[in-house]
């Protein structure tokens, strides 16, 4: 495997995590601001040999750094290990030290950020807000059971604390990608770093495969889809003239899975990742209006618009799907069979059976080949595989083709069957610069973007108000906080 130092390699980490909830709390201070002694307690203690009461000092919290505007607190530290924790990763090799260095960095950046005028709307952070806790009330199950959980007094001070905690987090992120955005690398040095790696050196590449397939989605009958769209006018008339609600609708008949047991309800703006048909209707409509029935690829919808805040829309839509009959199943299921028979006679390859017969636009262009959703790279290695996908494939000889396989969408959209075909192979190896010239590309672009990031920091840093608590100025840090 191609060695990387634990500096280099924290350091790429942080440059593209993204982290979905870390328990931060942050306070602003002046640029004089004068480090101030470590909040202490007496504790009474018994000794236990003689029969006097004696005292000790127990540290409650206290400031660990100041970075520009931005104090790191002692109790920070112990969160963002706490959280580390929570969420499943390894802390065997995490020192104290090394969070502070991380919570500073992320704190230049922030600084910098709002110095350099890259601006984060407030409606951006709440709506992540909104949908971070969206979320974690689908999870576990209301509200007042997040906040119980989250050890929280009310859903304002909540909201107050997330907003801060991603107004931090959204700020470092655009400060860093604004560093490395317009790093580009050649041809040349993509040479240079692969062939400067020590030959025992190389990353080796796991076994990986490339795999198409042939979609064929079943299509609803003509009066199933006017039997939906008619119960969707039915619920919007009831709605707007009998002043029923809308809510309690979406909760009696909505198929969306993802909003159905908060009646129909999302927080959303233009950059959110849903369906652009859903976006644009949901975008043209005023508060209070309620859309026409419209068609996305998950079924047909009504929308009604909640609150416009700025560009962020609360809104509830219900969704129902025309019922796909067994004749319409079957039917696709007998065209792959045919089109599975033709292949293996050779009357037509599998990319050219894509071409013509698959239901799947973003597919069939490129003889069916997927696309790995990590990295968009048309291999997928056998290790990093989603597991349901790797049991289709797994057993498949070298050009063979399977029988249909049906796959409902998880995200409720109508069931599907598909052909699979593993259409290349490639065994666990040492890199090799002409095999895998993407790979190693990808990691000379990396570095190249390390020591850019790097280089700034050592530069702000000189440039920033800094301060570190004499209790972590013996810290062996990344980077040269302590200005020595």
């Amino acid at each position: 495997m191609l060695k990387m130092s634990k500096t280099k390699a924290l350091f790429i980490c942080s440059m593209f995590s993204v982290v979905a909830f870390a328990q931060e709390a942050e306070q602003e201070v002046p640029d004089t601001q004068i480090e101030p002694k470590e909040i202490v307690l007496e504790e009474a203690a018994i000794e236990p040999v003689k029969d006097s009461v004696t005292f000790k000092r127990i540290k409650l919290d206290g400031i660990a750094a100041v970075v520009g505007d931005y104090v790191i607190l002692e109790s920070d530290i112990e969160k963002t290990l706490i959280d580390l924790k929570s969420q499943g990763a390894s802390t065997e090799d995490i020192t104290r030290c090394s969070l502070l260095g991380k919570l500073m960095e992320d704190r230049l950046y922030a600084h910098q950020a709002v110095q350099d005028s890259i601006l984060v709307s407030d409606d951006e952070v709440n709506a992540t807000g909104d949908r971070q806790l969206q979320s974690l009330v689908q999870q576990i199950g209301s509200m007042d059971k997040v906040l119980k959980y989250y050890k929280k007094e009310d859903e304002a001070s909540f909201r107050e604390e997330l907003f801060k905690i991603n107004k931090l987090r959204m700020l470092s992120e655009k400060m860093q990608g604004s560093i490395v955005s317009e790093i580009e690398i050649t041809p040349e040095e993509v040479r240079q770093f692969f062939n400067k790696i020590p030959e025992a050196e190389r990353p080796v590449f796991g076994a990986e495969m490339e795999i198409a397939q042939i979609v064929k989605s079943p299509k609803p009958s003509e009066k199933e889809i006017q039997k939906v769209l008619d119960r969707l006018n039915e619920i919007k008339a009831d709605v707007e003239d009998n002043d029923s609600s809308f809510s309690v609708k979406a909760i009696l008949y909505s198929q969306d899975p993802g909003s159905k047991p908060k009646g129909g309800f999302y927080s959303i703006t233009k950059e959110t990742g849903f369906d652009k048909t859903f976006k644009d209707v949901a975008f043209s409509l005023q508060e209070g209006e309620i859309s026409e029935p419209f068609e996305t690829q998950f079924g047909y919808h009504i929308i009604f618009i909640e609150k416009i805040r700025g560009q962020e829309l609360d809104l509830r839509h219900i969704l129902i799907q025309p019922e796909i009959s067994d004749d319409a199943l079957l039917e696709a299921k007998t065209e792959l069979d045919s089109i599975r028979a033709k292949i293996n006679e050779g009357k037509f390859t599998f990319a050219e059976a894509a071409l013509n017969f698959s239901d799947e636009k973003e597919t069939k262009f490129d003889g069916g080949l997927l696309r790995n959703p990590t990295n968009f790279d048309s291999r997928f290695e056998l290790t990093k595989m989603d597991p349901s996908l790797y049991n289709q494939v797994r057993n498949l000889k070298d050009n063979e083709v399977s029988y249909p396989i049906r796959e409902d969408d998880p995200r409720g959209g109508p069931p599907k069957y598909k052909l699979l075909k593993v259409t290349n192979r490639y065994d666990e190896h040492v890199a090799d610069f002409a095999k895998d010239y993407i790979k190693i590309q990808k990691l000379a672009l990396t570095e190249k973007q390390f020591n850019a990031i790097k280089e700034w920091m050592d530069d702000h840093i000189e440039d920033t108000y800094i301060s570190v608590n004499d209790s972590k100025k013996d810290c062996d840090f990344t980077n040269n906080w302590v200005k020595e």
